[in-house]
């Protein structure tokens, strides 16, 4: 067993606690995470719009090369959620070990390889003149940083993988205070520090998440926190590298997936005007933090159906995944009412002054508004079949509806009908539809749960050995 007290157990006692006790920091760190990003905005904001513009056109292509590290932290997280769930603590270090050096290897690779096209990339994009050389400053420091980007997701993905979500959260905590006091001390300048103004800007960002990363290595190599960085685990391991790329791979590319469709639905919204880009670009920012809880309670699905698949209880997995869908389902359809309710009233909070904008806005809520309790379904179940070992499933899942149904739907119904733009906002609301059904049928007719740790049964009880007999599961197995 794992002794450290900061090791939590979720393959007993009640199933809503356990997910409730996981998400709800996990919430409150993404909420702070979105309050790093804003900080950034605002400080830029106070040089002059090419540099808020220089750091918006960054945005889209550094969280692109961010999701395709995110594979990893899965990987880091399914994995060390069943061996733990299995009481494998060799095992768990073991992956801690593997997961930080395949890490570091792919994160110097892609950091080389993008900083090398960078010029190539932005202007793909899109950069004038005016913008390129901020755009390239910004973005070629901030690839210098990514061995620190990724090894402070890695750090979190691993703490919640054993269910300490204390850890993420202070390290979370701690870089949106260093951010707060770096951002405004590197971009406008003071005393002996000249003002960088966006290069300021990435250093920042670079220094912050250098600082957290190193200090979420510093409560690793200590041990005591559920989980261990020993030096002679970082030598690559054929099976257990072979796994982590396994599970990694689809989920690099599903969320990969998530940012080339959200570059796409930009460039299909921008041609109908900057009234219908300013009224997407909102209501996308209400979207998004109606995706904050249903996020948290993802992770927190993958954790808790991963400790008990690892631990052959996989009727309470299907029974966590259960009560997170109900759970989930209800909170966002509530909210999701109230947001249908008072969509005209949010639109004015951030555009008093256009009242077009907040008409085609209020538009675009309305229509997703009703389909909130769809998208945090599929964001749960995404996370339990993660949590099972089925990341591939995960991916066509999100390729499915983005890609399939979504832009598609987008393209044909904002072009080829009279909808126009709100082709656009009904091809969100349909897509959603959609994803739900698939959603329910991957979780209830397939079989998705992989116990990933009973192949190695040397490191199993008599107890375990006998439950998994029983069971009579061999790779998978279904409702």
């Amino acid at each position: 067993m794992l002794k450290n007290k900061a090791k939590k157990n979720f393959t007993e006692g009640p199933i809503v606690r356990a997910l409730l006790n996981l998400s709800i920091p996990i919430v409150l760190t993404n909420i702070l995470q979105s309050g790093y990003q804003l900080t950034d905005m605002f400080w830029v904001g106070r040089i002059n719009e090419t540099a808020v513009a220089a750091v918006s056109l960054s945005y889209p292509l550094m969280f692109l090369l961010t999701s395709l590290g995110a594979g990893f932290a899965v990987a880091g997280t399914v994995l060390v959620s069943q061996y733990s769930g299995s009481s494998a603590r060799d095992k768990v270090d073991l992956i801690v070990g593997q997961s930080f050096s395949s890490m570091s290897i792919f994160s110097i690779l892609i950091s080389i390889i993008g900083y090398y096209f960078t010029p190539q990339l932005i202007t793909i994009m899109g950069a004038t003149n005016e913008l390129f050389t901020d755009t390239k400053d910004y973005l070629q420091i901030s690839l210098i940083g990514l061995f620190f980007t990724y090894s402070y997701m890695m750090f979190q993905s691993l703490f919640r993988g054993v269910g300490n979500v204390r850890a993420p959260l202070i390290l979370v905590i701690m870089g949106v205070t260093i951010n707060f006091i770096l951002d405004p001390l590197f971009i406008m300048g003071y005393g002996p520090i000249p003002a960088m103004g966006v290069k300021g800007a990435a250093y920042a960002t670079v220094g912050t998440q250098g600082f957290t990363a190193l200090f979420g290595m510093y409560l690793i190599s200590r041990g005591n926190h559920g989980l261990k960085l020993h030096l002679k685990n970082l030598k690559p391991v054929g099976d257990e590298v072979s796994r982590i790329i396994k599970l990694g791979l689809p989920a690099s590319l599903e969320q990969s997936t998530r940012a080339l469709s959200m570059l796409m639905i930009t460039f299909l919204v921008t041609s109908f005007g900057v009234v219908g880009t300013a009224a997407y670009g909102v209501g996308a920012r209400v979207l998004s933090f109606v995706i904050i809880p249903a996020l948290g309670f993802s992770l927190a699905t993958s954790t808790v159906v991963g400790q008990n698949v690892g631990a052959g209880k996989f009727d309470r997995a299907l029974a966590t995944a259960k009560a997170a869908c109900i759970i989930i389902f209800v909170s966002l359809t509530t909210v999701g009412l109230f947001t249908f309710t008072f969509a005209h009233g949010l639109m004015e909070i951030f555009v008093p002054n256009s009242p077009l904008v907040q008409d085609e806005g209020a538009n675009f809520i309305r229509t997703i508004s009703l389909t909130f309790g769809l998208i945090g379904f599929q964001q749960v179940v995404s996370g339990a079949l993660r949590g099972g070992g089925s990341t591939l499933l995960s991916m066509i899942l999100a390729m499915a509806t983005l890609w399939i149904f979504r832009f598609p739907i987008a393209y044909i119904l904002s072009h080829h009908t009279q909808l126009g733009i709100k082709g656009v906002w009904w091809a969100f609301g349909v897509s959603n539809l959609i994803a739900g059904v698939l959603s329910w049928y991957l979780l209830f007719k397939t079989k998705w749960m992989k116990n990933l740790t009973h192949t190695d049964q040397d490191d199993l009880t008599e107890e375990q050995l006998q439950t998994l007999e029983e069971t009579k599961v061999s790779d998978t197995i279904t409702d």
